[in-house]
């Protein structure tokens, strides 16, 4: 985790808690995922008319990888639809860090030393924190519909996170694999929007076009940043790092959305940083 990996990892939360936020904001959450897989998929368009293609070897960790990420954004428009973004997406990165480092050990061969063990540990007790505290208070009944929802979404993320990270390193040109991946996953929800609204669909996007391509390009610069670090970088901590971007998250909620940030939930950010701080020691 040199200084320019952290960095870039960091720029990649900023702008995944943000292009979350504008998919969030966007009342039609087909329209919103249609605009950003539509944007996506002409970025990754153009990038794959530039560069090489991916090696053979990293075509199934591609096709496995757009599967997933399809899944992926089913369950967050799911979630979003059910419940507040200042729930829904802290539970949904908090979880993946912790999934993503156990099965790295267990399948990848990485080895973690203990000051990146218990950082990870520690900053995932944090981010779970940030979830599950301060949200509305303690007299809401929980939504056991849209828990679900964000839970099934973070391990979506866990999963992607690690076929993509075993992926990019075997695709030989790391630009290549981001564009496919784009591209490829990018044309399954607006394929399906263009059969389930047929000639409605173009007047029902017209009003959410600027919000949902600018998604699309946050959207791109952060997994982008994300695959990149992940080729110079252990998994776990690359998967711990990108999810301080729940405090951005729960500053969008709170200053945007209305939603109650609370006491517990500072003290929670403040053990992740701590976290943080312990995975980025053994460095």
């Amino acid at each position: 985790m040199t200084p320019l990996v952290t960095a870039a990892v960091l720029v990649a939360a900023l702008t995944h808690a943000s292009w979350n936020a504008l998919a969030h904001a966007i009342k039609d959450q087909l329209a919103a995922f249609t605009l950003i897989g539509s944007g996506s998929a002409v970025i990754g368009a153009v990038i794959a008319c530039l560069v090489p293609l991916p090696d053979a070897d990293a075509w199934p960790y591609l096709i496995a990888s757009v599967v997933i990420h399809v899944g992926y954004m089913l369950l967050l428009m799911r979630s979003f639809t059910l419940g507040d973004f200042g729930q829904m997406y802290p539970i949904a990165r908090g979880m993946a860090p912790l999934v993503v480092t156990v099965v790295a050990v267990a399948f990848v061969g990485e080895t973690m030393d203990v000051w990146q063990t218990a950082g990870v540990l520690v900053a995932s007790a944090g981010l779970v924190g940030v979830a599950l505290w301060g949200i509305r208070g303690a007299e809401t009944a929980p939504r056991w519909p849209a828990l679900a929802a964000a839970v099934a979404t973070g391990l979506s993320i866990a999963a992607y996170t690690v076929v993509d990270g075993v992926g990019v390193r075997t695709a030989g040109n790391p630009m290549g694999y981001i564009a496919w991946l784009l591209l490829l996953q990018g044309t399954v929800i607006p394929a399906y929007a263009v059969y389930a609204r047929r000639g409605a669909l173009l007047a029902q996007l017209r009003p959410y076009a600027a919000l949902g391509l600018l998604g699309a390009a946050l959207s791109m610069l952060a997994y982008g940043l994300v695959l990149w670090a992940q080729t110079r970088a252990p998994l776990g901590p690359v998967s711990a790092l990108r999810e301080s971007s729940i405090i951005v998250g729960a500053a969008i909620g709170t200053v945007f959305f209305k939603e109650r940030f609370g006491t517990p939930r500072i003290l929670a950010a403040g053990l992740m940083v701590v976290g943080i701080g312990l995975m980025l020691h053994a460095s």
